[in-house]
């Protein structure tokens, strides 16, 4: 019995029905225009999409388990530890930044507007640091690694990377003077929205979504990010909005004529949790045991990844610049052919 209570727990837990139940049982429906509501009731729906993509891709035979073996194992991995830790973090970072705002605000639409663009640039710091500093890509690279697109990579995350993005995050936006409350609410949204752009193609084959992706970051943008071709490499780090990304240049829409890989750009164990996990930080430990003097050593651990100390740098700035510098050879080729 007590098994059955608690694989019943497990379900309920990941699919985050529990509050909605408690609502309904009590009746008192007017809980729902309350955040505490509203996240009950909106909390299921991307479990609920993703057992639908599931179940879709099933139905067309494309449904491949090693797609989802990643993501599934990250989960149960994660489940007991990283969300306490997050807690913690975000519980530990208001109180310490908040006394220091440089201002305060309140809770009302233009405080709100204000708060989402202070929280879009604190994700894009800590977004791009987990790519361009090594330790952090470490804890990052879990969430890159499957070598296909869908829901459940959403899941897919070292159980350190959470604490580390809700420090960064909370801190600056604290520091700005973004409400707590507020910040609550915008995580959420953003929470939400952030599990739906993974999204693949058995939900949405063109996942560009019109005329919305001029205005926001939608699953075609992050479909871009989540690819390992050199041109997409790096790029389009917000979540949301896409503001940042056009202020710093990482801005990357699709292009539907380069079919997109998914993956991180090391030989990996196919389909091995265990290497997607711990896989980069075994090669960067191994990368500083290796490395001459000091100096060396540390440069591996803050440096982009593919920084060597022999100056054979493989880092994506070096790959994209390679490639980018390829395609125009390419086109000054083209064009003598014609005016020849």
């Amino acid at each position: 019995m007590n098994i059955l209570q608690g694989a019943w727990n497990d379900i309920s837990g990941f699919f985050g029905y529990d509050e909605l139940l408690k609502i309904l049982k009590t009746g008192n429906y007017s809980e729902f225009l309350t955040l505490k509501g509203i996240e009950a009731a909106i909390g299921p729906i991307l479990p609920l999409i993703l057992v639908f993509e599931v179940i879709r891709a099933a139905f067309y035979k494309r449904f491949k388990v090693f797609d989802y073996k990643i993501s599934f194992f990250t989960f149960v991995f994660n489940a007991f530890i990283g969300q306490l830790i997050s807690i913690g973090a975000y519980v530990f970072c208001v109180g310490l930044f908040q006394p220091h705002a440089i201002f305060d605000t309140t809770f009302t639409w233009y405080w709100f507007i204000y708060s989402y663009v202070v929280w879009e640039f604190s994700h894009f710091i800590y977004h791009f640091l987990a790519h361009k500093v090594r330790i952090l890509w470490c804890l990052h690279s879990t969430h890159h690694a499957p070598a296909s697109m869908n829901l459940s990579v959403s899941y897919a995350h070292f159980f350190l990377e959470g604490p580390y993005a809700t420090v960064i995050r909370t801190s600056i936006c604290m520091l700005l003077g973004v409400n707590p409350a507020v910040l609550a609410v915008i995580m959420f949204v953003d929470g939400t929205w952030g599990g739906f752009i993974h999204i693949g193609e058995n939900i949405a084959n063109d996942a560009r979504f019109g005329f919305l992706g001029k205005i926001i970051l939608t699953p075609s943008h992050h479909r871009v990010h989540h690819a390992k071709n050199p041109k997409y490499m790096d790029t389009n780090f917000c979540n949301l909005l896409n503001i940042w990304d056009k202020v710093f240049g990482t801005y990357q829409p699709e292009d539907r004529d380069m079919p997109i890989e998914y993956g991180i750009t090391r030989p990996m164990k196919p389909h091995s949790f265990l290497d997607a996990y711990f896989g980069e930080i075994v090669g960067l430990a191994k990368d500083v045991a290796k490395a001459p003097g000091l100096k060396n050593k540390v440069l591996y651990i803050i440096m982009p990844p593919g920084w060597s100390h022999t100056g054979d740098h493989k880092t994506s700035a070096v790959v994209r610049k390679a490639y980018f510098e390829g395609e125009k050879k390419k086109e000054s080729k083209s064009q003598e052919l014609v005016e020849g």
